[in-house]
């Protein structure tokens, strides 16, 4: 598999509605809506993060989106927002690849959120990651 790491838009070799397709479709219900996919690469891209895609034959394999943070401490540098993996390739260790690549080109800490029923997440706990907080949200109308 190759892997690239993209942290300008223009460097991309996708398109972004390419990439955002990709998010959408694979992350399935774990997954946003296509406008918050879009700005979360569009964050990703004019404030600080990075796209990695892993390919196999030239076709997108995997995906990671990871975005910065600007804090640290008490707030990891950075967050994972998105992994997804083309359905007919799961199970083969590319999620794995892509996560070790992100890990070892990332500096500074890595938070994730993951529901607990997600089968990513013994992917990360074997990674590394440990469940330190239980996330609580307040959804203003």
């Amino acid at each position: 598999m190759q892997i690239h790491r993209y942290t300008a838009l223009a460097q991309l070799d996708d398109s972004l509605e390419d990439i955002v397709d990709f998010l959408f479709s694979r992350l399935e219900h774990y997954g946003d809506s296509k406008p918050d996919i879009r700005k979360c690469l569009e964050y990703a891209f004019n404030k600080g993060g990075s796209l990695t895609i892993g390919r196999l034959n030239s076709q997108m394999a995997g995906i990671v989106v990871v975005n910065e943070t600007g804090m640290s401490g008490f707030i990891p540098e950075n967050i994972l927002v998105y992994i997804a993996v083309e359905q007919s390739l799961r199970g083969m260790g590319i999620g794995r690849q892509l996560m070790q690549h992100v890990i070892d080109h990332t500096k500074g800490n890595i938070a994730l959120h993951v529901e607990p029923d997600n089968p990513a997440r013994r992917l990360y706990e074997k990674l590394g990651f440990t469940n330190k907080y239980l996330e609580m949200r307040l959804l203003k109308p």
